[in-house]
């Protein structure tokens, strides 16, 4: 069992940053496929950005490419979601994901809301 807990979301104004954190209570983040995903009101959970388990290479959907940076740090267990240049359309719940293949794993979620 694989415990994640995401925090750093907020309320802000279109343009500002924000960087989401996603704690997992495993021993290493090595070799696992983690990823972001969100989830805003009335529409379906969406994919947002992944960082490769084999690679360490970051994948990105086309609406936050070039905006949001994915990022790990092994020795602290977490995963990063560096946000830039916000828009409204952001406005999500967001989600951490952990494949382990067999099984995998998600967050309770941490809400992001943008202004214009």
């Amino acid at each position: 069992q694989v415990e994640l807990v995401e925090s750093g979301g907020s309320t802000v104004q279109a343009g500002e940053s924000l960087r989401l954190s996603c704690k997992s209570s495993a021993r290493t983040l090595r070799g696992i496929s983690m990823a972001w995903f969100r989830q805003a009101p009335g529409k379906d959970r969406e994919f947002v950005a992944q960082i490769s388990a084999t690679d360490g290479l970051g994948y990105y959907s086309d609406s936050v490419k070039g905006r949001f940076t994915i990022s790990a740090d092994n020795a602290k267990t977490t995963l990063y979601l560096q946000m830039d240049n916000l828009r409204p359309e952001d406005t999500a719940v967001y989600y951490c994901n952990a494949d382990y293949g067999v099984h995998d794993y998600w967050g309770q979620g941490t809400q992001v809301t943008v202004f214009s």
